[in-house]
């Protein structure tokens, strides 16, 4: 029993153990500044204000591990790159909408291959007498058999409206 005693203490004794603490203490300390290193990097692509991230920096850096993790539960769920990409894919999907051609008599949106208004019956275009393709009523030769084409009265063009 002395002897298995004996084998403790000199294990709780050993030198050794201030080197293992000392490592151990080491790689919190590594970790943590990583933690704080990884907040400022995120919080620059997800939050514009710089306040805001010089906050959330401080936060991780004087609460050690919690701030980071109040940080990764609070901060914005998207990177700042990606708002804007889907902003501008946004902008150009309402600039592609807001020109639709509409009926010039009653304003009502029309295919580009309409002939004629389906709710006034107004003509919109005439049908090219040799290929039957669908012609503005402005022109004077058919752009796909190149025959002339005689332009019928009181038909006027389709307008450009803007749905705003």
């Amino acid at each position: 029993m002395d002897n298995a005693l004996q084998t403790i203490q000199n294990i709780i004794g050993w030198e050794g153990w201030t080197l293992a603490w000392y490592l151990v203490w080491f790689s919190v300390v590594v970790l943590w500044l990583s933690l704080v290193f990884w907040t400022l990097k995120d919080a620059r692509k997800r939050i514009e204000d710089g306040l805001i991230t010089a906050v959330a920096v401080a936060t991780s850096l004087v609460f050690p591990f919690i701030g980071t993790l109040v940080y990764t539960i609070l901060r914005p769920p998207e990177y700042l790159v990606d708002v804007r990409e889907r902003e501008l894919e946004m902008r150009a999907v309402e600039m592609e909408l807001s020109a639709v051609r509409a009926c010039p008599n009653c304003r009502e949106p029309v295919r580009e291959d309409y002939i004629a208004c389906p709710k006034c019956r107004k003509a919109l275009r005439h049908v090219c007498p040799a290929c039957e393709r669908p012609l503005e009523c402005s022109w004077k030769i058919c752009p796909y058999c190149t025959t002339d084409v005689i332009a019928t009265p009181g038909a006027s063009s389709v307008t450009e409206v803007s749905l705003r």
